[in-house]
């Protein structure tokens, strides 16, 4: 054997026609993937979820061979959508490409036009009163759009929360400032405690544990805190602590059970110092 021959071959180097071909391949109906083929838009969505969540914890970990797989990932689950939506004869992946390029150029002209924009906040402003154009026109010849309109309802519910108090407080409807906020959530937090003589599950309970929640996204804005990264935060703080607490309970020959919660509690308490420490 040659060196020729027993040299290693170089892989082969993919772009995105290439992808686009693969998945045309997947779901060809006399050769593809049977599990590829019984998909709909329906049954795909939470994949795409689940992809964009992973993209998140990918970024948060600052974990840069992961964030390429995973961007690789929910690439697929946009390429998969406009394959569904070519064969049903809606529209191809180019016209996707068009779409954002189109609504990229329009909503930066101080980068492609000469309109001034000095400022992050002066961006943010006309890129929201480009998007409220654009709501205006999608809704010709129906009722005026509202101010709440365009705010998906499959977002997260936390960062939904605060795209609706952002939409009102735009046309006014805000508190003046966070003391205000903080007396709502006091508001809520004992109505919140009147439901106590409710069963569990009682419609009023979840009616004031919802407003409660709400109160405290508005708080969190008010304070300049991104609610849905701070609730984030305290879960991954919240679960690298509980695993501290199960390792010095193991090294003591014991598990997490309900009969040793003051031991535990006195380990969290550890802990939480030795973190501030």
């Amino acid at each position: 054997m040659s060196s020729i021959d027993s040299a290693p071959v170089a892989p082969r180097r993919y772009d995105l026609d290439d992808l686009l071909a693969i998945m045309a391949r997947l779901r060809d109906p006399q050769s593809g993937c049977p599990w590829d083929l019984a998909q709909t838009f329906a049954t795909i969505l939470p994949f795409t979820l689940e992809e964009a969540y992973e993209v998140a914890d990918a970024i948060e970990r600052d974990d840069m061979p992961e964030l390429r797989d995973e961007l690789g990932d929910l690439l697929l689950q946009v390429v998969f959508h406009a394959r569904m939506a070519e064969e049903r004869g809606s529209f191809a992946f180019a016209e996707v490409v068009q779409a954002i390029c189109e609504k990229l150029v329009r909503r930066h002209p101080h980068v492609f036009a000469d309109t001034a924009l000095d400022d992050g906040a002066a961006v943010r402003e006309h890129w929201e009163r480009v998007k409220a154009a654009e709501r205006a026109r999608k809704g010709a010849g129906a009722a005026p759009p509202g101010a709440l309109d365009g705010v998906a309802r499959a977002l997260p519910a936390l960062l939904r929360a605060e795209k609706l108090q952002r939409r009102a407080a735009r046309v006014g409807f805000d508190w003046d400032d966070a003391a205000g906020v903080f007396a709502k959530v006091e508001e809520e937090l004992a109505e919140c405690r009147e439901t106590l003589a409710r069963p569990a599950g009682a419609p009023e309970r979840v009616h004031e544990v919802g407003d409660l929640l709400f109160s405290c996204v508005n708080l969190a804005r008010h304070l300049g805190v991104d609610a849905e990264q701070a609730l984030r935060e305290a879960g991954q703080r919240f679960e690298r602590r509980f695993g501290a607490v199960e390792s010095r309970l193991r090294e003591a020959g014991q598990a997490p059970a309900a009969e040793l919660r003051d031991e535990m509690e006195r380990l969290w308490g550890e802990v939480k110092r030795e973190e501030r420490d």
